[in-house]
């Protein structure tokens, strides 16, 4: 058995540095002011991702990301890890898209690049937005069966699930409608308030992966010498092609470095769902915030001190 795994990845700004220059006058990141990583939880997923390509050998892992010609770099770096390839979604028309806006042109794109797919995963939530509504808005636009908070997969097997089961918005698409994959199947654990839960669920389907999940494999050193001039045509100079690079040559010969690239027009795309049209979010203001102590104490372990701040806690209804 080999599956189509398509990967939902997001270069985000490290919001571990953010600035009084972090907002844009229209209330959308500055992505450009702050330095640029792989979303955390999105390298969850991806080794989630490879671990099955090690399981049914003949499995593709694709990875889709949407941002501007840099956020190339996402898929490079899964590339690196273990990943086949990748495509970057980029079109003005995508710029300050929210979750409504960027769960559309994902799911187009997927429609687009990988109509059988099997599996879609991407992390919980990026640490730009924290929503954790992205995942779960692809599958439902897709009409797939979604698991969330996933921290392992178990395993994919041949399930006694049948199409019976399943509405017709399930399964893979054919001719526009979705069928349930051959009766396939797969088993995760999610982590839940109190405890954890074992899913099953019918193919195709959506994972969101938590970041208590097992961490990225590092990077192959082998891989890294392959793909390293991997580029999108995005991130080429203005007026130039791949045969005005110092290594033309290479991208003739060697196709897997042209990494791919879609538009809006490229996977149909409706311009009143994507960007600020679609955006019915709008972000007011991000601000920094650093929490100052106004007085301190310094206490001994003395009986006296002791039952002095108990009392002081007491009163202030902190414990009780």
């Amino acid at each position: 058995m080999k599956l189509n795994i398509i990967v939902l990845a997001k270069q985000v700004p490290d919001t571990r540095n953010v600035g009084p220059d972090a907002m844009t006058p229209e209330g959308t990141v500055n992505r450009s002011a702050l330095p640029a990583i792989f979303n955390p939880e999105d390298l969850n997923a991806l080794e989630q991702a490879l671990r099955l390509k090690d399981q049914f050998p003949g499995t593709t892992v694709t990875v889709i990301t949407m941002g501007p010609g840099r956020a190339a770099e996402v898929i490079r770096e899964a590339m690196y890890r273990g990943a086949d390839g990748g495509y970057l979604l980029t079109d003005r028309a995508f710029a300050g898209a929210d979750t409504l806006a960027t769960s559309y042109a994902l799911a187009t794109a997927i429609k687009h690049v990988c109509p059988n797919v099997d599996l879609i995963i991407g992390g919980r939530q990026a640490i730009d937005g924290d929503t954790a509504q992205v995942g779960p808005q692809v599958a439902e636009k897709l009409g797939l069966n979604q698991i969330t908070y996933v921290e392992e997969i178990i395993s994919i097997d041949h399930s006694p699930l049948t199409i019976d089961h399943c509405t017709t918005s399930e399964g893979r698409a054919r001719n526009g409608q979705w069928s349930m994959v051959n009766g396939q199947s797969i088993i995760v654990k999610r982590h839940i308030d109190g405890g954890v839960e074992t899913v099953e669920s019918p193919l195709p389907c959506v994972l969101t992966v938590n970041g208590s999940a097992a961490p990225c494999r590092p990077r192959n050193v082998k891989r890294v010498m392959k793909y390293k001039r991997c580029l999108a045509p995005m991130e080429l100079p203005q007026g130039t092609g791949f045969g005005d690079l110092p290594y033309a040559a290479e991208y003739e010969k060697k196709p897997y470095l042209k990494l791919g690239q879609l538009s809006c027009a490229d996977v149909n795309a409706d311009l009143q769902q994507c960007g600020l049209a679609g955006s019915p979010t709008k972000v007011k203001n991000v601000e920094n915030i650093v929490f100052k102590a106004k007085e301190s104490k310094v206490l001994t372990g003395s009986d006296e001190d002791v039952n002095g701040l108990i009392k002081e806690l007491l009163n202030e209804r902190l414990i009780g």
